[in-house]
């Protein structure tokens, strides 16, 4: 972490160290004693959710700013869905067929990290919720061009690793679904969704929405896998029955493989979106 040294204050992690070095009394013992911002207990009370909402949004927001990180690739998909080799053990027939995305989502991870490198790495890095499935293909695929890739993990009732991919230093954990959501698309230049369950479908909605209200800008917004879309989501009937605009279908692409969506990726014109 950047260590701001040109100011003329003692810094406080010397406080924080100094703060622990004192004599053991029943007035230091007190948790009213201690320096608030060391304070656990302090820190997690309910009144203090504002403050901790605030630092979720900023560690990794400082993180990727030091680490020269631009703009991002965002990769949505299932963390049940098997790499080929493993498909034998795939909970379900159709998820041992959906195991095709995984390579797909590692090619694709792959390509679009060769040609950040061509621009030092900083510009469309792979960012992926770091865990298993889809999003450690992506992270594999960015891991096998050399590059550098994002994960962003959260705290879930039953806790994974991240995947072993992540690059480290950009591996981060969140509470707040809602932070992290935000640091899925603020850097985003594409968004690329794969065949996911409810936490892949909020995220692809929550974005379209984002961006069918105007409060981000147009982007690739790439659905791998028409088949399994269009069996689980009705597009047309939704405009149909005027609950969305018939040209907000043209929001989405469809694709099948890693060589169409970087062509659409390729082919876009931000300066005019």
């Amino acid at each position: 972490m950047k260590d701001d040294t040109t100011h003329s204050f003692r810094h406080s992690r010397e406080d924080a160290q100094t703060a622990k070095n004192i004599p053991d009394t029943p007035q230091t013992r007190a948790p009213a004693y201690r320096l608030a911002y060391t304070d656990v207990d302090f820190m997690l009370r309910d009144e203090l959710r504002p403050v901790r909402l605030q630092l979720e949004l900023l560690k990794p927001q400082l993180i990727m700013d030091e680490r020269g990180i631009e703009s991002t690739i965002v990769m949505f998909g299932g963390a049940r869905i098997p790499a080929p080799e493993n498909k034998a053990s795939a909970k379900t027939e159709y998820l041992a067929e959906l195991s095709g995305y995984y390579e797909e989502a590692r090619s694709f991870a792959r390509a679009m990290t060769e040609r950040s490198m061509q621009e030092y790495g900083r510009e469309n890095v792979i960012c992926t919720g770091g865990g298993p499935g889809v999003m450690e293909a992506g992270n594999r695929g960015a891991h096998e061009a050399g590059g550098q890739s994002i994960g962003l993990n959260i705290v879930l009732p039953h806790e994974q690793a991240p995947n072993e991919f992540v690059t480290p230093d950009l591996t981060f954990n969140f509470h707040y679904f809602a932070i992290r959501k935000m640091h899925f698309l603020m850097r985003a230049r594409a968004v690329c969704v794969f065949p996911g369950g409810f936490g892949t479908l909020d995220e692809m909605f929550e974005a379209l929405t984002l961006i069918q209200t105007g409060r981000m800008s147009k982007i690739p917004f790439i659905l791998f896998g028409r088949k399994f879309w269009e069996e689980i989501i009705n597009w047309d009937r939704l405009a149909e029955a005027g609950t969305i605009s018939p040209e907000d279908l043209e929001l989405v692409s469809f694709v099948e493989t890693a060589k169409d969506a970087v062509a659409i990726i390729d082919g876009w014109d931000y300066d005019n979106c």
